[in-house]
């Protein structure tokens, strides 16, 4: 499948704004294997090809273990995340959801007992800007399948 436009190419400035976006959650105060599990929990959601490509293939590459990603769908009754990765799938969907039932006050009581202010902002522009992504990727077609993750580097010590 091609996509419908080459947004990147069509709009650079802004494609370069949500970019700088991106690296600030990803050098954010927020655990790698946490960012990779909200990232890809919502482009479940969004039905986003492209990114449940990247986001499995890059969780894999940091050393998520399969299971944990094939049960993603089904965290609430699979006992192999977190009390602090299972309050921020809570506020993945409820963020990415808004429309269904805003950000309830219980699943705001649960992110809030696991997460720093600090955390916790940063927690919501991931969510934002994965949002932002999917929205893109769906809308102008992304082909899902083609994505390989950059070489990690080896740990030196």
């Amino acid at each position: 499948m091609e996509p419908r436009l080459k947004y990147y190419q069509a709009a650079p400035e802004g494609y370069r704004a949500v970019r700088a976006l991106e690296d600030y959650v990803d050098n954010s105060s927020l655990e790698e294997s946490l960012r990779n599990l909200v990232k890809l929990r919502a482009s479940q959601i969004n039905a986003c090809a492209f990114c449940i490509d990247m986001h499995w293939k890059d969780a894999r590459a940091a050393g998520e273990s399969e299971e944990r990603l094939y049960m993603l769908d089904a965290w609430r009754e699979h006992g192999a995340y977190s009390d602090r990765e299972r309050a921020a799938l809570a506020w993945t969907e409820s963020l990415t959801r808004l429309s269904e039932k805003g950000a309830p006050d219980e699943v705001w009581e649960e992110v809030r007992a696991q997460f720093s202010d600090r955390e916790l902002a940063d927690l919501s522009l991931a969510i934002a800007t994965i949002n932002v992504w999917n929205r893109l990727s769906v809308g102008f077609r992304m082909p899902g399948g083609i994505y390989q993750p950059r070489p990690r580097a080896e740990s030196t010590g």
